[in-house]
């Protein structure tokens, strides 16, 4: 089969202006709360969109908290994508959940959350995803799994009987939208779109597919 050929009609769902809240906030949470009861898998699970201002780079990362005014996540502020956001704070988050054929697009302008913040968050983590954190050096290279599994072993050791403490390379973000976008696929490829743009207050508009 030629990859042209791999194609699939969209759902019946359907989204209409009359439905849409007038937060995208409010409407992020109400799709977001039907994924996780559909259930989606991983609901959380979000492409994240940086650049260095020359090359972009995107990832899957997980959202770790929804604020009134912000999307929230967590990483190795040594890592790629903490990098790009110190040089240039604008990134995207993409939500793509095959099985209801939705997706939601957000655009705005990330900051640092603040270290007491991401202490409280950490000390919620896993044990072994505390100490995996103190492990790898994200995205620097390693000449084997077994240098990455024997640091494991050695902060494990370090560890043990004791509370883990939060790398001080380790820490959070938060994206504060600028732009919404909530997308239905429906058959024939007429999808419906819906953009939040900020201005005084959050301006919808639908747009074409």
């Amino acid at each position: 089969m030629e990859i042209s050929d791999l194609r699939r009609e969209y759902s019946n769902l359907t989204l209409r202006r009359s439905s849409l809240l007038l937060n995208p906030f409010d409407q992020f949470r109400k799709w977001f709360n039907e994924a996780i009861e559909y259930p989606i898998l991983e609901p959380n699970a979000m492409q994240l969109a940086t650049t260095d201002c020359v090359t972009p780079s995107i990832r899957t990362v997980l959202l770790k908290g929804i604020e009134t005014d912000a999307f929230v996540f967590y990483t190795n502020l040594h890592s790629r994508k903490a990098l790009d956001l110190k040089r240039n704070n604008h990134a995207s988050l993409l939500f793509f959940w095959r099985e209801m054929d939705r997706q939601i697009i957000i655009e705005g302008t990330v900051e640092r959350v603040s270290n007491a913040d991401a202490e409280l968050y950490f000390a919620t983590r896993p044990r072994t995803s505390q100490i995996g954190a103190w492990s790898s050096h994200q995205g620097s290279s390693i000449d084997s799994r077994e240098t990455l599994e024997n640091k494991f072993k050695e902060f494990s050791e370090k560890f043990q009987g004791k509370k883990v403490p939060m790398p001080d390379f380790w820490g959070g973000f938060r994206l504060l939208p600028t732009r919404f976008e909530f997308w239905q696929g429906r058959p024939f490829r007429l999808h419906d779109r819906f953009s939040y743009t900020k201005d005084l207050d959050w301006k919808i508009e639908r747009l074409s597919p």
